[in-house]
């Protein structure tokens, strides 16, 4: 892969002009972190224990705040290097510091991450669907399977501004779902049916703390569009505090969502808290409405993925051959079928991944342990030591290498934990 290509999650809405408000820019933070991960943030908690688990939250909220500032120091780096006007991506820093290897492992990842979030989409609507249909036969495999059509249908749409309100849907449900589940945890105080005392602060068995730092982890979305969101400001110098200010206000609502969730449901709170809501209209609503804005959302999700695939079939000489005829004109007809044939293909594979995932927590905890943790902490890390080298204070660089060596501990652990627990 030469030089110039780029990763289309990253390049994506991206404006080298930078023409973003503050407001606007800090919009743009809030949709692209905050995702369906908050809605297993507590039955993390119940895993570690509402202190451990509120301190996992913590600590994921500053490593992640810290990497994207590595990250976007990087890229100034790299641009003054380079004498360039042009969009630096994340497989561009991935290229300086470890060559085409890099290049290929950033943009494998991104696109192991993207997968991982639309496969977590799947399992979230499948056992939506099973928890609201309890009186129908069908399994969460079926209820995932009945998707298929209506995704590979979405899929053959290019336009991406076509399905962008139905993200901004999906969010909007989120934060219902999030108030609604608030507003059933405050009554259930009022009414006394939960005692602190019986909820635990740290689990005793330790080897439960990874699985939730790997759900918090996963619940801080978004970190590939971290240069993205950076470059699209008018004020750039700004962003450093704008992003800090998004992350304490999104930390602070992720630790009282999960306390107040454990807190009310203790151990019976499962792995989607959304299942734990009474069958009544509103809590309905809800998983009716995160359902459908999921289910136009994950189009956009696997959007990348799409593309870079699709990219790859385009430069191939087989996929020339049936583009063209022997007198050398365009034959689209044949092409677009490869293509759309692909984009099927991939989403069929990505719903029997789905049905092949034991529970929402458990998935979300793997993804956020392993592709994540290497997206926000490890590589991040390796691009600041090797871009900026010797210019680094020794604090700066022993700090980078504490980084590093937790990433890759972490993700390490947190993978075999996981497994483990499947």
């Amino acid at each position: 892969m030469d030089h110039e290509t780029k990763i289309p999650l990253i390049e994506s809405g991206s404006s080298p002009t930078g023409n973003s408000s503050t407001f606007q820019a800090l919009g743009n933070i809030l949709v692209s972190i905050v995702g369906t991960g908050v809605l297993g943030l507590p039955f993390a908690f119940r895993v570690a224990g509402w202190l451990a688990g509120s301190l996992g939250v913590i600590i994921a909220a500053i490593s992640t705040y810290y990497c994207m500032l590595l990250l976007i120091q990087s890229r100034n780096k790299l641009a003054l290097e380079l004498e360039s006007t042009e969009i630096i991506t994340y497989g561009d820093l991935g290229h300086k510091s470890m060559g085409r290897a890099g290049r290929f492992l950033t943009e494998f990842l991104i696109c192991i991450s993207q997968c991982g979030g639309s496969v977590a989409y799947l399992v979230f609507i499948g056992q939506n669907l099973s928890s609201m249909l309890k009186g129908q036969s069908h399994t969460i495999t079926s209820y995932i399977f009945m998707l298929v059509p209506v995704q590979i249908a979405l899929s053959w749409i290019d336009s991406l501004s076509a399905l962008a309100p139905f993200s901004i849907f999906a969010n909007v449900c989120n934060v219902l779902a999030m108030v609604i589940v608030l507003k059933e945890d405050v009554q259930q105080a009022i009414m006394g049916e939960f005692s602190f005392n019986d909820r635990q602060a740290i689990t005793s068995n330790i080897g439960d703390l990874p699985f939730a730092l790997g759900t918090a982890v996963f619940c801080f979305e978004g970190f590939g569009m971290t240069l993205a969101l950076e470059a699209s400001m008018r004020k750039r110098s700004s962003f450093p505090k704008l992003l800090a200010q998004a992350f304490f206000g999104i930390t602070f609502v992720y630790v009282l969502f999960a306390f107040l969730g454990y807190m009310a449901y203790g151990d019976q709170t499962k792995d989607i808290v959304t299942l734990n809501l009474p069958q009544n209209w509103s809590a309905i609503a809800v998983q009716i409405g995160l359902c459908l804005g999921l289910a136009f959302t994950f189009p956009i999700m696997v959007h990348p993925v799409h593309e870079i695939v699709v990219g790859k079939l385009k430069s191939s000489s087989w996929f020339r051959r049936l583009h063209y005829d022997n007198d050398g004109n365009l034959r689209r007809s044949i092409g677009n079928l490869v293509i759309y044939a692909c984009r099927a293909l991939m989403v069929a594979g990505l719903a029997i991944v789905a049905s092949c995932v034991p529970g929402f927590g458990t998935f979300v905890s793997l993804v956020g342990s392993t592709v994540c943790a290497l997206l926000s902490f490890v590589l991040p890390a390796i691009f600041h030591l090797s871009i900026l080298g010797s210019s680094l204070h020794f604090w700066q660089r022993a700090l980078d290498y504490f980084i590093l060596s937790c990433g890759l501990l972490f993700g390490a652990y947190g993978t075999y934990n996981a497994i483990f627990g499947i």
